[in-house]
């Protein structure tokens, strides 16, 4: 698994004009290439009378899923640029519509290239991105008692609690990075007196 991936921080528009042809760049993070492709679609329909919707996206950490289309423009004008701007931000599960309403200026095959690369980078510039980095997600068992406080540390050193569970004992579920697996664990049993049990599990990725 890669160690951090970069996504879009959210899903949004931006709007360019080129010689009085409207881009409109919808981006949105595509955890699967099943949400990507949904995703196209519901664009597609959405702007139905425009006179392309291209599109490209990216699925995986590691960039193993990568399509484009060019819907139409002449070939290696529309999608792959829109792809190679994605790959170039090093973005990852993420999706990019970019629909053209012709304004009666041909650009060419270099304006084009031009106009669909960078109002997918301008589309990133507006909407920002994420780093999500790889975690281990790790459970702690710890007495009622002491509970809380070892919820108050983890919050104010900056640890994600992602779960919180009470039973006969209280499970906190977090995310550790692997280098931090260590010292957490001797943090962890000065803090509780020995008490508290630390048990990982799998990985997963989490805000930077």
């Amino acid at each position: 698994m890669q160690d951090e991936y970069r996504t879009v921080a959210r899903a949004g528009t931006h709007e360019t004009e080129v010689n009085r042809s409207r881009f409109l760049c919808a981006l949105a993070p595509a955890a699967t290439e099943r949400e990507a492709q949904d995703f196209v679609a519901a664009i597609r329909k959405e702007h139905a009378d425009a006179t392309h919707n291209c599109w490209a996206y990216v699925v995986g950490a590691d960039a193993s899923v990568q399509k484009a289309s060019d819907d139409g423009e002449p070939g290696g004008t529309a999608g792959v640029p829109m792809l190679q701007m994605l790959l170039r931000r090093e973005m990852r599960y993420v999706v990019a519509v970019v629909t053209r309403y012709y304004g009666g200026v041909k650009l060419g095959a270099g304006g084009l290239i031009r106009a669909y690369g960078g109002a997918v980078g301008e589309a990133l510039d507006t909407l920002g991105t994420v780093t999500r980095r790889r975690f281990r997600l790790a459970t702690v068992t710890v007495d009622h008692q002491r509970a809380g406080k070892v919820q108050n540390d983890l919050r104010a050193t900056g640890r994600e609690v992602r779960d919180v569970r009470y039973g006969e004992a209280v499970t906190i579920e977090i995310g550790l990075p692997d280098a931090d697996v260590d010292i957490f664990r001797a943090w962890l049993a000065d803090a509780t007196a020995g008490t508290a049990s630390l048990e990982l599990g799998g990985e997963a990725y989490g805000d930077a």
